[in-house]
């Protein structure tokens, strides 16, 4: 079983920068596909970014070049690092990983507004 306990949402005005991380449990975290969602009100939860264990990375088209995933396995932590903020990155975000099965964490709420 996996946990997983996002921190760092927030409010911020757009151009603002917010740090969103995710701990998680287990002993085998280096082994976890991670990721991060969102969703929007009204809207369908999606992809924002994911990092395999190898450190490989991708991302949506739409925080390419604003947002940065990164994994420190001995912390057992996931981040996202946000600049450039929009408010239409206004959303829950969710942490997520992949060992075997999907894990979500509980979210995480990021309102960027002036």
């Amino acid at each position: 079983q996996v946990q997983l306990v996002e921190s760092g949402g927030g409010l911020v005005q757009p151009g603002g920068s917010l740090r969103l991380s995710c701990a998680a449990s287990g002993s085998i975290f280096s082994n976890y596909f991670m990721g991060w969602y969102r969703q929007a009100p009204g809207k369908q939860r999606e992809l924002v970014a994911i990092i395999s264990s190898g450190g490989t990375t991708n991302y949506a088209e739409s925080v390419k070049g604003r947002f940065t995933i990164s994994r420190d396995n001995a912390k057992k932590t996931v981040y996202l690092q946000m600049n450039s903020l929009k408010p239409e990155d206004t959303a829950v975000y969710y942490c997520y990983a992949h060992y075997a099965r999907a894990y979500w964490g509980q979210g995480t709420q990021v309102t960027v507004s002036s």
